[in-house]
């Protein structure tokens, strides 16, 4: 048998190359590193030398088991990796002068590498993200349905769309993506590449809305939903949502997936009785390094 083997690269095309149909063989699970390294993969020669980013898979018995990558902001991403493994990554970025702000995966992959991490380089590790992952089996429309309609969102709807993407950040305490529409930089936020479905009443009033990425190996995410505090309790997410769901499958989507909070079952029950199905847990976690933020990987 082949042994374990973990190939990196700077070169995003050699990877998909590689390990693009691992990815997109279980699209839900990996809708993270799918929506991740995308963006990557579309940046221009000058901006790949500028701002470096780093890309791996593990190759076990001749088949791809894993990727991993590290963004140029430090988000270190990885798939679904036994712990004993997580041991040997830990050994080799560190080995290599990587120092990952944070790392984020599922539930078990993430809490297994920040130990490892932890006890390879000393840095600490703080979670500071929590969520469970839910995919779409049957659409079912909302019962009772709400008052108004779905439709796209248009150019002339752009302010009204910071604006509740901001008051979303707000809610979520999400300073980064705050900090990038006050400076204008909508374009360069999270929501500045999604498709967005506004729900309106019949008098055309807005008063809800979802977000979602573009097809992706298959995979649409839907991300964020929002109603402003004033609309809610009326159906409105649970409409937008289905809305933005439909859209989805008809833009040839397989897999429409969407992360929730675990601690608020009134949008859990929400999403499952839409025909969402729990599918795991993922976790996210910050590294300090003697006491400070951690360094940006080299």
């Amino acid at each position: 048998m082949l042994p374990d083997q973990w190939h990196l690269t700077d070169d995003v095309d050699a990877l998909l190359a590689r390990a693009g149909g691992f990815l997109r063989s279980r699209a839900a699970l990996h809708n993270t590193p799918l929506t991740d390294i995308e963006p990557l993969r579309l940046r221009d020669g000058a901006h790949r030398a500028a701002e470096p980013a780093l890309f791996g898979h593990l190759e076990a018995g001749g088949e791809v088991r894993a990727v991993v990558y590290l963004t140029p902001r430090g988000r270190l991403g990885l798939t679904p990796l036994a712990a004993a493994r997580t041991d040997a990554l830990a050994d080799l970025l560190a080995g290599l002068g990587h120092a990952p702000d944070t790392v984020i995966a599922d539930r078990d992959t993430a809490d297994a590498f920040a130990e490892a991490w932890r006890r390879r380089t000393g840095a600490s590790a703080a979670r500071f993200w929590r969520t469970q992952l839910y995919r779409l089996g049957t659409l079912v429309p909302p019962q009772p349905a709400a008052e108004g309609q779905g439709r796209s969102a248009e150019a002339g709807d752009r302010d009204h769309v910071i604006g509740w993407c901001r008051e979303f950040c707000v809610d979520v305490d999400e300073q980064r993506s705050i900090d990038l529409i006050d400076a204008g930089r909508w374009d360069a936020s999270r929501f500045g590449d999604r498709h967005f479905t506004l729900w309106e009443t019949r008098a055309g009033v807005p008063v809800s809305m979802a977000a979602a990425t573009s097809v992706t190996g298959g995979m649409v995410r839907v991300d964020p939903v929002y109603t402003p505090a004033e609309h809610r309790g009326r159906g409105y997410a649970g409409a937008v949502t289905a809305a933005a769901s439909r859209a989805a499958l008809a833009a040839g989507a397989t897999d429409v997936v969407l992360f929730t909070d675990p601690d608020n079952p009134t949008s859990n029950a929400l999403y499952q009785r839409l025909g969402f199905v729990h599918l795991a847990d993922f976790a996210g976690h910050r590294f300090a390094y003697d006491g400070t933020d951690g360094p940006r990987p080299r």
